[in-house]
């Protein structure tokens, strides 16, 4: 709908250019200013989309209604009405952005086609408008995904550099020379609130939050230049606590992990979050790796930092001959530190805890980790403990069992029957029932590449045989394949094939 507005001094001609309006557009709506300084008043109020102003009026002439009018509302188009056809009135008025004008008296015939130009330019701005906005709105999606699968394959993979690079690029990120993870544990009941922790994080424009799975949401943050890596952790998490009052509530706890200079080792920066989750009774719900002492001091040591990372990925590899052996150790070197029993008790409860956090990541859910009583002498201490992994053991090894055989098979289909669309690996596990995680790690296992290149190679390849059609142009090909910004799609198109699409068809048709 198209709000017109008629500007004239004189009644009867403002009158007689709405019945011609009104005949020619009865689905617009039409009102009238008697002067330019109530013109003035309505374009705020009325907000038209077109005005009709008549040049020579008492006290402000049209000219300056106009100049006025669009310095506060630039998209208004003026058509000028004036009984004067001079050429200073004209050069004028093309200074103020006037896009056509009417001798007075005019032909209906010649209003309706003066007044038809502007609106067919309004409709087709309105469309670039919309469509402009959609590809936007679409991009935005399309890297929020893209998002959130590579900090799941950075964390638990390799990634390739080409979306790295996009993302650093696109989505703005300030820093990119030293990085920590925050791992925050979000209590069930409270997913609700992964929008809003991925809203608060993308506000500050310094990091990349991952998928939701289990209740653990991994965030890559960047240090920003005029913070200290310990304020900015601390002011994020203070901020993501916030959140519904989330500080007050159970369950909530933020780990944060060292800082790392390069995302080749963001693995470990997550593995020093991890860590530091393990105990989430504390009164502070959040806690920096630093501050936890894992030398060899039988109070605090579970994992010495030169073994977390074997630790934790022999766990997700399921190696349960390493984890039997290192978690006894573990509880050897309380015994012979004559650590105080129901104190190792607990120390032995959070090592099994970090194991049972693990196995979540890769889909393999296990009753929590508890002793069945407080234990009367290490023997049964050990005992225990040995149940309780046997436990974890064959539940690993059922959830195994379980995946049918062809079930990479489905989901590689699916990649490419779906490839043009904006697929995650949140939802493709959703799809399959099985963690992003681990459909990650079994890309990598079961096909020698990872999700997010399969997903990649499956798009290129459609846009090569799209490109052997010369009417489709590459804007064209771009959104057909699965893009949403065709400066994005050149990028990864000559990061994959190492020559520019326009190149590559030249080269194909023989140009």
């Amino acid at each position: 709908m198209i709000k017109l507005l008629i500007v004239d001094d004189e009644q009867i001609e403002r009158e007689g250019m709405q019945a011609i309006l009104e005949k020619t557009y009865p689905e617009h709506i039409i009102q009238q200013a008697k002067n330019g300084k109530r013109a003035i008043q309505m374009a705020t109020e009325f907000q038209p989309d077109v005005i009709f102003m008549d040049i020579k009026m008492p006290g402000m002439n049209g000219l300056e209604a106009v100049e006025q009018i669009s310095a506060n509302h630039p998209h208004i188009k003026f058509i000028m009405v004036t009984a004067y056809d001079t050429f200073d009135y004209m050069r004028h008025a093309i200074k103020l952005g006037v896009k056509d004008y009417l001798l007075k008296p005019s032909k209906a015939s010649d209003i309706v086609v003066t007044v038809g130009k502007v609106l067919k330019q309004i409709e087709e701005e309105r469309k670039t408008l919309a469509l402009s906005q959609y590809q936007q709105s679409a991009l935005q999606k399309t890297l929020s995904l893209v998002e959130t699968d590579v900090v799941t394959q950075l964390l638990f993979d390799h990634v390739h550099e080409v979306h790295v690079d996009m993302l650093v690029e696109m989505l703005d990120i300030r820093s990119t020379n030293e990085m920590f993870v925050m791992l925050v544990l979000i209590p069930t009941g409270s997913e609700h609130e992964y929008s809003k922790v991925k809203e608060k994080v993308r506000q500050t424009k310094s990091g990349w939050v991952g998928a939701l799975y289990g209740n653990q949401l991994p965030i890559i943050v960047f240090r920003q230049p005029d913070k200290s890596y310990r304020s900015q952790a601390t002011s994020l998490a203070r901020e993501i606590l916030s959140l519904s009052h989330a500080q007050h509530g159970t369950g909530w706890f933020i780990g944060v992990g060292e800082v790392c200079y390069s995302l080749e080792h963001i693995r470990q920066s997550y593995q020093d979050a991890l860590v530091a989750t393990m105990d989430t009774t504390l009164p502070m719900k959040y806690r920096f790796y630093k501050d936890i002492s894992l030398s060899g001091d039988s109070s605090h040591g579970q994992i010495a930092p030169h073994q977390k990372k074997e630790f934790l990925d022999q766990i997700r590899l399921g190696n349960w001959n390493y984890i039997r052996l290192n978690v006894l150790n573990i509880l050897q070197v309380y015994e012979n530190d004559e650590t105080e029993l129901l104190q190792a008790q607990q120390r032995m409860l959070e090592v099994l805890w970090i194991v049972s956090r693990v196995l979540s990541e890769v889909g393999v859910e296990t009753d929590s980790p508890l002793y069945p009583s407080q234990a009367s002498d290490y023997r049964q201490l050990r005992l225990e403990t040995i149940q309780i992994l046997e436990r974890m053991r064959q539940s690993y090894v059922n959830h195994y069992e379980k995946l049918e055989s062809d079930t990479i098979q489905q989901i590689k289909q699916y990649i490419i029957d779906h490839s043009h669309e904006d697929i995650s690996l949140d939802a493709l596990a959703k799809k399959v029932g099985l963690s992003p995680i681990y459909i990650s790690k079994m890309f990598k296992e079961k096909l020698g590449i990872n999700y997010i290149d399969f997903l990649t190679e499956c798009r290129i390849e459609k846009a090569k045989k799209l490109m052997c059609d010369p009417e489709k142009s590459i804007k064209e090909i771009t959104f057909e394949v699965g893009y949403h910004d065709p400066n994005y799609f050149s990028k990864v198109f000559k990061k994959m094939v190492a020559v520019s699409p326009n190149k590559y068809r030249k080269t194909l048709l023989g140009i």
